[in-house]
């Protein structure tokens, strides 16, 4: 049983919602720590809680028990540490060489044999610490380039990829969970077309998401109808051997993230041979064609990322986490949790539905400080990982639930209301949280980095003039408080609403350099919160059919589940209420919309309204009906960079490519998949019929997914 608490006449009353049985499950198998034997060590839900509580109090200099039931608390009424944490924290004695933190991103991935085995290495100790990783593979030379001394070309970036792809499939990830991965490719990299289409190809690259780093110019040049040059660095000496090299399309002056070995200029900027010139908008419908089919790849605005980095005068961000919500420096890790929004509705479904807003800040609060205290525990396999996150001490508390808690509150998701109120909840959740952080860096001490002292250079002039009208000038020192607190793009913004803060912040610092990130959530949803909605998205539906990856299996599980409100409404109001009632009075209120009922602007906006207050950045993906025609989807990404975000992702269900985590049970029925049987002969089923293979018996368009995705191949 879960107990969502609700504040009436301020008594509060407790509601019984039966918990789903795969809600439990997943609990079980995912999260429910266990003995070598296989015994179960939590019992229960509430035993996750107090291990998970127990081993972040004991970082505490004092007070342990005080905090544990703080943390206790916190955990029963909403904080929802991400999945690592969950299952890992005080399982030392079980689990000694996993980790706390759910991704990383990998060092710089140098253009030679070395420079890509050392990132394998690097990647395989990782993934086995039970970290998702991501990686920027547009370093690489593009394929056909010469390989010095060697007397051979390259074959390509791409080729390099399906190594990690490979170490990542063959890499038990610990704690019972595929590996995940992303890579990310910059725009004008020679290669971009293949990138782009590489999901084209059954079995390739199916442990990788991917995501283009697209530019400010790019997007310039696209709504321009401008050329776009494709270049990669030259190795030279000197300009006139960088020309020479060049050929008749000569050179380009271009930021890369690695300048050792290439011809740089005074700003930092790299000579660039110019292998081809397209039509910007030619690439840009590549992209959206591609994604339409495929749903990748998804696209990372990489210079709104710098930009809003509140560490912009001592890092580059040039890759994400697997899920896109925080990007990250190199060697940089993501240490993440959510709030759940649906235990902080009163009176829901009613006319008297709203937010208890003093609760959901002291959860927050709270949660703030269990998660500054993961970094102690963090379990990192890297020493350069270690290092990034101890001098930083960046985490990403966002909130889950929210499809479910307006809808709990009579709010239609994308609604004006609804916008209102993402950006309220998302203010409160960045205010609370620096409020916090400037109370840890007075009795803790502030992040190292912003105690450093850092010389004044060009490239920082360049990038924030009011510091030239502040009276710096090169080689003066600043310390990092200062860089932050009065120059971060981000904390001008907090600014508006809480100048005095963000001026204490400047004096004193803060605990860490990063507050907030919007993660997808997935099982954590699901589980401790009975599968209420995803990260910041709408229930995908209220009915539904979720495919979970089970150990031991090549394809994955198919299960009929319900979403929170659902259940919460059946509870509350009308146990006969009817998820396909068209009329009648068992009809949902038209309030209970899912994820095709919302147009893909109003996905945006929902996202935008959040993205203000966010530190780091938001998996959000726009779903879209498999029927929507191309022209009216073809826009979202450039509405997404019109209204100023960091990133963004579309999925349609597409069957002929796969079928997805969640599917709707109609949307299988009506699709038929066809199987080539050994004598040659073919067969069309049903999506939701089972097919015997391999020994095992497995519902059509799984086993469909899975021979696509190479699942049968040697590994």
């Amino acid at each position: 049983m879960t107990k969502m608490e609700l504040i009436t006449g301020g008594a509060p009353a407790v509601v019984d919602v039966p918990m789903q049985e795969t809600s439990v499950e997943i609990w079980s198998e995912k999260y429910g720590l266990r003995d070598h034997e296989g015994n179960s060590i939590d019992g229960d839900m509430n035993g996750s809680f107090k291990r998970v509580a127990a081993a972040l109090a004991k970082v505490e200099t004092s007070d342990h028990e005080d905090w544990k039931e703080k943390f206790e608390w916190a955990l029963r009424n909403g904080a929802t540490p991400a999945g690592r944490i969950m299952s890992n924290a005080g399982a030392e004695k079980y689990k000694p060489s996993t980790s706390t933190i759910n991704c990383t991103v990998s060092g710089p991935i140098s253009d030679s044999m070395e420079g890509i085995l050392q990132a394998n290495l690097e990647a395989g100790l990782t993934l086995k610490a039970g970290c998702g990783i991501g990686y920027e593979f547009s370093t690489l030379r593009p394929s056909g380039a010469n390989v010095a001394g060697a007397g051979a070309e390259t074959s390509g970036p791409l080729s390099f990829m399906e190594i990690f792809d490979a170490t990542c499939k063959t890499v038990s990830s610990a704690g019972g969970r595929r590996g995940a991965q992303m890579g990310t490719f910059d725009v004008s990299h020679p290669d971009v077309f293949e990138f782009i289409r590489a999901k084209r190809t059954d079995g390739m690259l199916r442990q990788f998401n991917l995501s283009l780093l697209i530019t400010d110019e790019f997007m310039e040049a696209v709504k321009a109808e401008g050329d776009w040059p494709l270049v990669f660095p030259i190795k030279a000496d000197n300009l006139e051997d960088a020309e020479k090299k060049a050929g008749s399309r000569g050179i380009l002056w271009k930021y890369f993230p690695i300048t050792d070995g290439y011809l740089s200029n005074e700003v930092g900027e790299v000579a660039c041979k110019i292998y081809n010139v397209v039509k910007a908008r030619e690439l840009w419908d590549e992209v959206m064609s591609l994604t339409y089919d495929y749903a990748e790849p998804g696209f990372i605005l990489i210079d709104k990322y710098n930009v809003m980095n509140n560490n912009w005068f001592c890092e580059n961000i040039r890759s994400t986490n697997p899920c896109g919500e925080q990007g990250l420096p190199y060697y940089g890790s993501c240490l993440l949790g959510s709030v759940n929004l649906t235990r902080f509705i009163v009176s829901p479904f009613t006319d008297r539905a709203a937010f208890d807003w003093d609760k959901f800040r002291e959860v927050t609060a709270i949660f703030t400080r269990m998660m500054d205290n993961v970094v102690e525990i963090n379990g990192l396999p890297l020493p350069e990982q270690v290092e990034e996150i101890t001098t930083k001490r960046r985490h990403g508390i966002g909130y889950l639930g929210l499809g479910s808690a307006v809808t709990l509150m009579g709010m239609r998701y994308g609604s004006e209301e609804a916008v209102a109120f993402t950006d309220r909840v998302s203010r409160e959740l960045a205010v609370v949280g620096w409020k916090v952080g400037l109370e840890l860096a007075k009795e803790k001490g502030a992040a190292p980095i912003l105690d450093k002292n850092y010389d004044v250079t060009g490239e920082m002039l360049n990038a924030r003039p009011e510091m030239i009208a502040d009276g710096f000038k090169l080689g003066d020192k600043v310390s990092g408080r200062v860089l932050m607190a009065r120059y971060s793009r981000y904390m001008q913004t907090i600014a508006e609403v809480e100048p005095q803060l963000v001026a204490e912040i400047e004096q004193h610092g803060a605990r860490f350099t990063h507050h907030s990130s919007i993660a997808p959530t997935g099982t954590i949803a699901f589980s401790f919160a009975n599968n209420s909605s995803n990260g910041i998205e709408p229930s995908f539906a209220h009915s539904y059919m979720r495919n979970i990856i089970k150990a031991g299996k090549k394809t994955k599980q198919q299960t009929e589940v319900q979403s929170f409100e659902l259940l919460a409404y059946r509870h509350l109001i009308n146990p006969e209420a009817d998820p396909y009632a068209t009329e009648g009075p068992n009809k949902l209120p038209d309030y209970f919309i899912t994820t095709n009922d919302i147009s893909p602007k109003e996905h945006v906006d929902m996202q935008a309204a959040s993205q203000k207050w966010i530190d780091s950045s938001i998996s959000k993906t726009v779903n879209v009906p498999t029927e929507i025609p191309y022209d009216s989807f073809k826009d979202v990404y450039m509405y997404a960079y019109e209204r100023g975000l960091k990133g963004c992702t579309t999925f349609r269900y597409n069957p002929e490519a796969f079928s997805g985590v969640l599917v709707k049970k109609d949307d299988l029925e009506n699709t038929k998949y066809e199987f080539t049987l050994e004598d040659g002969s073919t067969i069309q089923v049903a999506g939701t019929d089972q097919v015997e293979y391999d020994g095992d018996t497995h519902s059509a368009s799984n086993l469909f997914d899975a021979l696509k995705e190479g699942m049968y191949s040697r590994f």
